[in-house]
């Protein structure tokens, strides 16, 4: 038997975001959410980001899956340093799923840029984590080990970028292939 699948991500990831919003109800099983700094994953990150043909085809993806219309933050793209610490935290008390769900919907339906810290505290509020005790967590060491520890065990794995997803011994790379790891769960199940 296989161990539950792992969704890797970084919320400074639209296509992340994407995922997110869809992995809890397509997969057959459980996943395992794991924040990941994607900078570290790439070889030129951000290179990306700031072309205008992924804008695009994010706005034309998230039209496709009925969600809300997507709200590019300003700056885009935006050091999500913090936000990721915060997840790291929220992994260890629970409730990254709320988390990230709260945090991509602030940076790319609410358009508000997860490098400013009131933004990233609105979405921990959202999921009942304490301003204090979040801020206080994104600035222990012990969090920022953690962060890099599962950084450099996704590189191990192969995961070169995010969203990835691990599922039944694959990896599967990029939102739109969430449908084929779903199938390839069942199948191995």
């Amino acid at each position: 038997m296989l161990g539950p699948a792992a969704f890797y991500f970084d919320l400074a990831s639209p296509d992340a975001y994407l995922a997110a919003e869809r992995i809890l109800h397509v997969l057959p099983g459980p996943a395992e959410w794991q924040p990941v700094l994607a900078g570290s994953l790439t070889p030129s990150p951000g290179s990306r980001a700031s072309d205008p043909r992924l804008r695009e085809r994010i706005e034309d993806r998230a039209r496709a899956l009925a969600l809300q219309p997507l709200r590019w933050p300003d700056p885009f793209p935006f050091d999500s340093s913090l936000a990721m610490l915060v997840a790291t935290y929220a992994k260890s008390i629970g409730r990254v799923v709320p988390f990230a769900q709260a945090a991509f919907r602030q940076a790319f339906a609410g358009g508000r840029s997860l490098d400013d810290p009131d933004n990233v505290l609105i979405a921990a509020a959202a999921c009942e984590m304490h301003p204090t005790a979040v801020l206080r967590a994104a600035q222990l060491r012990s969090v920022e080990r953690q962060l890099a520890e599962a950084t450099r065990r996704a590189a191990r794995t192969g995961i070169i970028d995010v969203p990835s997803l691990v599922a039944a011994g694959r990896i599967f790379l990029g939102e739109g292939s969430i449908d084929e790891a779903a199938a390839h769960m069942r199948e191995a199940s």
